[in-house]
């Protein structure tokens, strides 16, 4: 069940990836719901994207805790 949050989040978070402020939103979101090892690897997946999405770079430091 757990594995099934993560990839909802990730599909989630893809749409939304358009606007900065709407994926912090949805990132601090994820955070909450999402276990300790998938938040790290959510963290890896967002500076993935940042490199396609440069404006999504200021949500990392909801990441950094």
């Amino acid at each position: 069940m757990a594995r099934a949050m993560f990839e909802y989040t990730k599909t989630i978070l893809d749409k939304v990836s358009f606007d900065a402020s709407l994926f912090c939103k949805e990132v601090k979101k994820a955070i909450q719901r999402l276990l300790p090892h998938e938040i790290e690897e959510l963290r890896l997946w967002i500076i993935a994207l940042t490199r396609q999405n440069p404006e999504l770079n200021q949500c990392l430091i909801y990441l950094n805790t």
